[in-house]
């Protein structure tokens, strides 16, 4: 695998290498080993699936708090998506600095989402399915996020968007969560 650390300290873009043969290729996508020696932390205690209908569907930007915070390791495995990150974590050189990468089943590309980052993403494509591996369980109350449209973030999503949970358009502006702080 061929880690490449982003611009927000601490997330990784996670590309495979392929050993390629007359039957196809065969890639490794996770080894605890070597994200270890990367400093990362995904023990595998959970796994989903999301599948979306449409293009331009976004879900996110949800994060969790201590002591429930999540690391995530996401992968497109069926069309392709824009993935994007937000550090949260407030003793952070990049607190509030956001990034973002398409993730598609042709570039087969993991995104390391570490603890205390939040994360979205917007579907490109009709019927797109993503795969997240967590080191926590989901522990409900811990359950946190941001408005995908905040101003302050200013994040450019690639397409209008077409669909969006309720719970994802309640979320409150960082304006009003700074100011509370």
């Amino acid at each position: 695998m061929i880690f490449r650390e982003t611009s927000l300290q601490g997330a990784y873009i996670i590309d495979i290498e392929q050993r390629q043969d007359s039957r196809g290729f065969f890639a490794r996508t996770f080894c605890q080993e070597e994200f270890a020696a990367h400093g990362l932390e995904i023990t595998n205690v959970q796994c989903s699936i999301a599948f979306n209908h449409k293009a331009g569907t976004i879900r996110g930007m949800h994060y969790s708090v201590a002591p429930a915070t999540e690391a995530k390791l996401v992968r497109c495995t069926q069309g392709a998506i824009y993935d994007v990150i937000v550090d949260m974590r407030p003793n952070s050189p990049t607190y509030l600095g956001h990034f973002g990468v398409e993730l598609t089943q042709a570039n087969r590309r993991s995104l390391y989402v570490p603890e205390m980052f939040a994360h979205g993403y917007q579907t490109l494509g009709a019927d797109t399915e993503v795969v997240y591996q967590m080191n926590k369980l989901y522990t409900p109350g811990y359950e946190r996020g941001l408005r995908y449209d905040d101003p302050l973030l200013g994040i450019e999503w690639h397409l209008p968007v077409s669909e969006i949970s309720r719970k994802d358009l309640e979320w409150t502006y960082l304006e009003s969560m700074l100011v509370g702080a």
